[in-house]
């Protein structure tokens, strides 16, 4: 596999679940000038402006397929986008390329952390290069600060600082990327459920007083360029349901999708989002 000396821009190859990511990532390459290849995982994959792109569909189970279809396309660059739930084992259906992979370390051995880095190593051995969806499209990636209009008073700072330490001892365990913290009390943690369904969770348990925070963050042992936690018009619109505040991000280890849009809901339904640095509370 070679890149064209006068193409600065190698072949994308997106592997896609679901959400408005991925598409998002096809536009803005295209408009950069660079060639793209989309590879739909059946029953995640959603978003009908993936149509626009050339494509295939391929099971989640299919490795050797996906790896042939990106070949033959001759894509360089590789990024994996969008939200997948993950099955169980029966239903990803292994052909003999997923088996090998899984056998390596075992599935039920592995959290999502873990299956994502294998699965990014696996494409790296294969000659492929590993970019993240921040790489292609910049103003995903959360930067340190307050990134709205409103502003978060220090009961809100607290919450969302004691709510790092939480997400991030939770990804250590590699069981999650997020929690909701009200008044210094843990409402709610996040695992196989994902952040919108723990965020609904999280008002069953509410406090009388102000509102609770949610909070994002990477894992501390995460491959940056491998499903950084995102947030988009949902999150934003069910932490308004549930009752909360406003929302934590780590800096430079979640994104924001659609970020024009999102900041302006959040500012017009009253809720911070402020972007946290690793070591807030040191």
């Amino acid at each position: 596999m070679t890149v064209p000396l006068d193409n600065p821009q190698p072949k994308l190859g997106i592997i896609a679940g679901g959400g408005a990511l991925p598409a998002r990532l096809a536009a803005a390459a295209k408009a950069a000038g660079r060639a793209v290849f989309v590879v739909k995982l059946d029953g995640h994959a959603n978003d009908p402006l993936l149509e626009n792109y050339p494509q295939t569909t391929v099971r989640l189970g299919a490795a050797a397929k996906i790896l042939d279809a990106m070949r033959k396309q001759d894509c360089v660059d590789i990024v994996l986008a969008g939200k997948v739930s993950r099955p169980s084992f029966s239903a990803i259906r292994p052909d003999w390329r997923a088996t090998k992979l899984l056998m390596k370390v075992g599935m039920k051995a592995l959290g999502d952390d873990g299956l994502l880095r294998l699965v990014g190593q696996e494409l790296e051995r294969e000659g492929f290069r590993l970019v993240g969806a921040h790489e292609i499209l910049p103003d995903l990636a959360v930067e340190e600060g307050v990134l709205g209009a409103v502003q978060p008073d220090e009961q809100a700072l607290s919450d969302a600082r004691h709510g790092l330490i939480v997400a991030r001892t939770l990804g250590q365990a590699d069981v999650g990327q997020g929690c909701v913290v009200q008044q210094g009390l843990v409402l709610a943690l996040e695992a196989i459920e994902g952040t919108d369904e723990m965020v609904r969770r999280s008002a069953l348990y509410k406090r009388d007083g102000v509102g609770g925070v949610l909070v994002k963050s990477a894992k501390p042992q995460q491959d940056r360029r491998l499903d950084l936690p995102a947030i988009g018009l949902k999150t934003v619109e069910e932490s308004h349901k549930a009752g909360l505040r406003g929302i934590g991000l780590l800096a430079g280890g979640t994104m924001i999708i659609d970020r024009d849009a999102v900041l302006a809901r959040a500012d017009a339904l009253g809720l911070f989002v402020v972007g946290l640095r690793a070591d807030e509370n040191q």
